[in-house]
């Protein structure tokens, strides 16, 4: 849709200026990310073929070393669900999960099911002081349910 393009291109935008040297004082605002209902994901492949579009050429560690400092600065998060490629989103600084499509692959952010953080407590904490679980939801969306009933 045409606001997850606009969220995406933001983050390209900002990649394209943090490779390019710019990147003094970027936050939020100047990177211009925002994001859907469903959130946005890019993996770092994605980020490189947008800014080649742009730049006409980086390499694809400019790219990488470019989302370090955007994940660095709290600007976008990092996320690498089990058997896929990291993602980068510009959903920060709340506490939400992900359900993910295992036909399709879908990724949509969810906010967290008790409301505060960490979400979980486990039986033992073994001494550590809990800040945050990280929930992935797996299943089937439901286009990808309709597909498979057809």
């Amino acid at each position: 849709d045409a606001e997850a393009r606009e969220a995406v291109g933001a983050v390209v935008a900002g990649v394209a200026e943090l490779a390019a040297g710019r990147a003094a004082g970027v936050g939020a605002a100047e990177v211009g990310l925002i994001g859907g209902d469903e959130g946005v994901q890019i993996t770092a492949d994605g980020v490189t073929e947008s800014v080649r579009g742009e730049l006409g050429t980086i390499s694809r560690q400019s790219v990488y070393d470019a989302l370090g400092v955007l994940v660095d600065k709290g600007i976008i998060r990092r996320i690498q669900p089990a058997g896929s490629p990291a993602r980068y989103e510009d959903r920060v600084g709340d506490n939400h999960h992900h359900l993910i499509c295992r036909s399709c692959e879908r990724l949509i952010d969810i906010d967290c099911a008790v409301g505060e953080m960490p979400c979980l407590i486990p039986d033992d904490d073994h001494g550590f002081t809990l800040d945050e679980a990280e929930v992935i939801y797996w299943g089937t969306c439901p286009d990808c349910t309709t597909t498979n009933v057809n």
